[in-house]
């Protein structure tokens, strides 16, 4: 295993610098949660949470599923996996409810027990267990390293099944340029926007979380405040192959990572009422010329879940769990 650098110096680890025995040995007493959200992904989450379960029983010691809304069978065939399944807008209702990946990857926070939070993206289609190990490896073997961020490959895949190009557009596009401008020290970071991460409980617990895409370059600018740039390690996964979005579907995603990354170089941190948002106009041609698309982009925040009665160990809260 490589000596540990800085998030500024470049990638550390590789997946397999760690095996599932010498993981089982650092873990301790420790709980670890695996946190997968999910909207409308019947197609694939059954298969992820499965894995997980099945390669990594011993070491994980629960895989919840965070359903946002979904209006497909994502819920029943999580559960039908062997997953906890919560409603994201049951959990704790009397804080309210709003739309997003930052919103259910904060809810997590009262239905998992966990000191170690792995979070994996539901739409995986070509991955490993790997990725859990290998995102574990850091923070049961090094104290100072609160965040783990992966890094892989990224095939973009066209509906014929033909590789286009790389992924990671908003990457490449929006977040790399912004810490090339503002934070230079982190331009070592591969993917800061990477899904798949793991972060210490009371680390993530002490955050403001953004409630839309802005969750993971928030919890990378956060790390760096509060602990230094040292406390961020990467991992490097090898392929990663999931569903992509429209290009259009992109500036949603980017307005939300910019608001989440500028409110943090103006060191005002918070974006007010959870339900603030932005208006984004868009433009497609259509009968009369280009005709303008206007979205309402959420950019609020979550306040820091110990400010918000987060026990120790969050209670498992079984009443919001999905019927």
């Amino acid at each position: 295993m490589g000596e540990v650098t800085a998030a500024g110096d470049g990638p550390a680890y590789r997946a397999s610098d760690w095996t599932l025995e010498a993981l089982l040995s650092a873990k301790g007493d420790q709980r670890i949660s695996i946190v997968i959200p999910a909207k409308n992904e019947e197609a694939t989450v059954g298969e992820v949470a499965a894995r997980i379960i099945a390669d990594l029983g011993g070491l994980v010691d629960e895989v919840v599923v965070i359903d946002s809304d979904s209006t497909d069978a994502t819920a029943e065939v999580a559960r039908s996996a062997g997953a906890k399944v919560f409603s994201a807008r049951e959990i704790r209702a009397d804080l309210g409810s709003v739309p997003g990946k930052g919103e259910a990857l904060w809810k997590s926070q009262f239905v998992t027990t966990g000191d170690v939070l792995v979070f994996v993206d539901a739409d995986l289609i070509d991955w490993g267990t790997h990725f859990v190990t290998g995102l574990l490896g850091p923070l049961l073997t090094r104290d100072e390293v609160r965040l783990v961020k992966a890094i892989y490959d990224r095939p973009m895949i066209d509906a014929t099944g033909r590789e286009e190009e790389s992924g990671g557009r908003v990457t490449e596009l929006v977040a790399r340029p912004w810490l090339a401008l503002h934070r230079p020290e982190l331009a070592g970071l591969v993917q800061p926007l990477s899904g798949e991460w793991a972060i210490r409980r009371s680390t993530f617990a002490s955050f403001e979380v953004p409630v839309g895409y802005g969750v993971e370059i928030a919890a990378v600018l956060d790390t760096a405040d509060r602990f230094g740039v040292d406390a961020i390690a990467q991992v490097d996964l090898g392929l990663r192959t999931h569903r992509h979005h429209r290009h259009d579907t992109l500036g949603l995603m980017a307005v939300q990572v910019l608001a989440a990354a500028e409110r943090r170089r103006a060191a005002a941190p918070g974006g007010g009422s959870q339900d603030a948002s932005v208006t984004l106009r868009q433009y497609a041609r259509g009968p009369e010329g280009f005709e303008p698309r206007v979205s309402e982009v959420g950019v609020g925040e979550r306040p820091a879940g110990v400010t918000v009665g987060m026990p120790a160990h969050a209670e498992r809260g079984t009443r919001a769990e999905s019927r």
